[in-house]
């Protein structure tokens, strides 16, 4: 018996220790969720799908757009070269938003990272948020601020192609549609040049008929307007991005004015 009293009492403390260790690495992990800026995380998602759509969509649809006019309404090079040099450089601004949005991203979920963490209660002794802080907070929120601004102008801007196809597609529908009736199919045109996209002087410049429904069931025609339409909503996608990670900044900031003095000490 006086053997076997040692024994179980050690087997309640070794019980008792994996218990202590258990419960600390639970408490280690609510600990770590709670300081993670799950508002932030899903925004950086959400820009990321919608920086990829834009870029990757608007990039084939341009190509696709320019070869649909070489080879339907501008025929000449010169005629469309000015149009081809435009194309090509808001390709390379493109690929420079996918870049620069890719890091950018990555650095708000950053920033909402230590941020989050150092206004929560129980990390508050290992997370101090200074002057610098504070002021690192406050730039981002203003970058954030400018850079939905004019991700809001492309946003309009990227409706413009829509709207032109949409046009276009809708103008070949009511050619094909049984109760148009249309008499003269061939008075029926669609002219580019009055958009500005290409000159007075082209040729033809524009189609009618069954030239413009021939246009209408190309594959450039097709695919390129619907990629304008995918284009469109991740750019929208990216501005809503763009405010939540705004809004978040901004409740965060509005969270660090209210701890106490203590926090805001330099080291």
């Amino acid at each position: 018996m006086d053997g076997t009293k040692p024994a179980m009492e050690s087997n309640a403390e070794e019980t008792q220790d994996e218990g202590q260790e258990s419960k600390g690495c639970f408490e280690c992990c609510i600990k770590c969720l709670g300081g993670v800026p799950y508002a932030s995380l899903v925004a950086t998602i959400l820009c990321f799908s919608g920086v990829a759509l834009f870029c990757g969509c608007g990039h084939v649809a341009l190509t696709g757009t320019l070869t649909m006019l070489e080879n339907h309404f501008s025929r000449i090079t010169s005629d469309h070269a000015t149009l081809t040099l435009v194309i090509q450089i808001l390709q390379y601004i493109i690929y420079g938003i996918a870049s620069f949005f890719f890091v950018y991203a990555i650095v708000l979920l950053a920033e909402g990272f230590y941020t989050t963490s150092a206004i929560k209660k129980e990390l508050q002794s290992d997370f101090k948020t200074t002057v610098c802080g504070r002021c690192i907070t406050a730039f981002f929120m203003f970058l954030t601020y400018i850079l939905a601004l004019a991700f809001l102008g492309i946003f309009g801007f990227t409706a413009i192609p829509v709207f032109l196809f949409f046009n276009m597609w809708n103008t070949c529908a009511a050619m094909r549609s049984p109760t148009a009736n249309i008499t003269s199919p061939e008075s029926i045109c669609v002219d580019v040049r009055q958009y500005g996209i290409i000159p007075w002087n082209a040729t033809p410049g524009k189609a009618c008929g069954s030239t413009l429904g021939d246009i209408c069931n190309t594959s450039e025609f097709y695919l390129s307007y619907h990629l304008y339409i995918v284009a469109f909503a991740g750019a929208g996608a990216t501005v809503i991005a763009l405010v939540s990670f705004f809004r978040d900044a901004a409740d965060n900031a509005l969270k660090i004015c209210t701890l106490p003095w203590h926090a805001y000490q330099l080291p």
